[in-house]
């Protein structure tokens, strides 16, 4: 195989671009739209391969059946007459292949595959009708495995969308059946100095004054997943905390993403070793009594009017204008603790269910993932030909 390198501003060809072919799949995910770019790029037809050498992990090949013209970061490959141009793309997608390209890369921010280095790569290559009745194996093999997964997407999704709405039913519902009263967040506190606070800010705490060990310091990546986990690991001296101890966050006490990932919502465990939280969360320490945290918890989440209060006032669903005042102004409809607990229950139940439902679907997507790599392997290593493949370079 050869890379074509014919370079210029090319007219009235449909343009392809890295983002325009999917990861993994060789899928293209524009619609062949005629475009003239200002920058020189390839062109191509549909005996070519395109290749993208740009992180070649992300695994971006592309058989086109058109002529058009593509981005430099996507390379133009000409397979030679003994070797079938779907072969070739089966071949590269292969993960061996892909991890021994990815190897070659130069470049840290921008890594690029050192093509001369690809074309070194050995391929095993049967006679041409044998690479095609190969590929025809493969085809329906990989057709049959597209459904399956398309199918377990569409379950995985249902799942979490059931969840969704058993969430907002059970507010629905529980709401419906006793009486409520309407509070604002900040009314829900405990009535003391602090309970509500994002954390320091500024020359308050500098990333310089973390250190291995100490008291821990929380953030995004401990809320962003709607639930506490701890991701990375931040910390600050004794010393450093007596200054910031007004930053304390406690146990039950309901933590909010309010800078990068705005809008994820946690409640801090009862093991919590002592920890303050970061500048980007808002967190309040609620009057129990009155409100459960994880009412506040799954209303935030999950409650039609919460959400539609925050969309209105943080301009749209990232919640890029999500703030402390924003937040400690949102309405709460709140019944007596005993609905609060059933609410949460039910929540849980269900949220329980969806998970299990998802782990499901995505191990099964792992393993359809697997097998087609299993198929590849056995397709490369002869398993699936009559006749002994030839290994040439590539």
């Amino acid at each position: 195989m050869t890379i074509d390198r014919e370079q210029r501003q090319w007219k009235n060809r449909p343009y392809v671009g890295l983002e325009d072919i999917e990861s993994g799949t060789g899928q293209l995910l524009n619609d062949k739209t005629i475009t003239t770019v200002k920058s020189t790029t390839f062109g191509f037809g549909a005996d070519h391969v395109l290749y993208g050498r740009l992180r070649p992990y992300l695994n971006k090949v592309l058989l086109p059946d058109f002529e058009g013209h593509c981005s430099t970061e996507l390379i133009p490959i000409l397979p030679s007459h003994a070797l079938d141009r779907t072969f070739l793309w089966y071949w590269l997608t292969s993960a061996p292949v892909v991890a021994a390209i990815d190897a070659t890369c130069t470049g840290a921010r921008m890594p690029r595959a050192n093509l001369d280095r690809v074309l070194e790569q050995e391929i095993p290559l049967p006679p041409l009708e044998e690479q095609r009745r190969i590929v025809a194996v493969l085809d329906e093999a990989f057709a049959a495995i597209a459904v399956a997964t398309a199918n377990a997407e569409k379950n995985l999704a249902n799942a979490r969308e059931l969840f969704s709405a058993a969430a907002r039913m059970a507010f629905s519902n529980g709401l419906a059946e006793t009486p409520f009263e309407t509070l604002r967040v900040e009314q829900l506190a405990r009535p003391h100095k602090g309970s509500m606070r994002t954390g320091p800010f500024g020359s308050q705490l500098l990333h310089g004054e973390f250190v291995d060990e100490g008291v821990a310091v929380l953030g995004i990546d401990n809320a962003v997943a709607n639930e506490f986990r701890w991701g990375k690991q931040r910390f600050i001296t004794e010393e450093k905390f007596q200054s910031l101890s007004r930053f304390l966050v406690h146990p039950g006490d309901v933590i909010i993403t309010i800078m990068g990932t705005c809008g994820r919502c946690a409640i801090v465990p009862d093991d919590i070793p002592k920890a303050i939280n970061s500048k980007h969360l808002f967190c309040i320490s609620l009057e129990q009594g009155r409100c459960l945290p994880g009412y506040l918890h799954a209303y935030f989440l999950h409650a039609p009017d919460a959400r539609a209060y925050l969309e209105e006032r943080a301009q749209g669903s990232i919640m890029a204008g999500l703030n402390m005042g924003i937040i400690k102004e949102m309405p709460i409809r709140l019944p007596p603790l005993p609905t609060q607990k059933v609410i949460v229950e039910a929540i849980n139940s269900t949220r329980s269910e969806a998970d299990r439902l998802a782990r499901v679907y995505t191990a099964k997507l792992q393993n359809l993932a697997a097998l087609k790599q299993s198929l590849l392997h056995r397709a490369f290593a002869g398993e699936l030909t009559a006749t002994a493949p030839e290994v040439v370079a590539a």
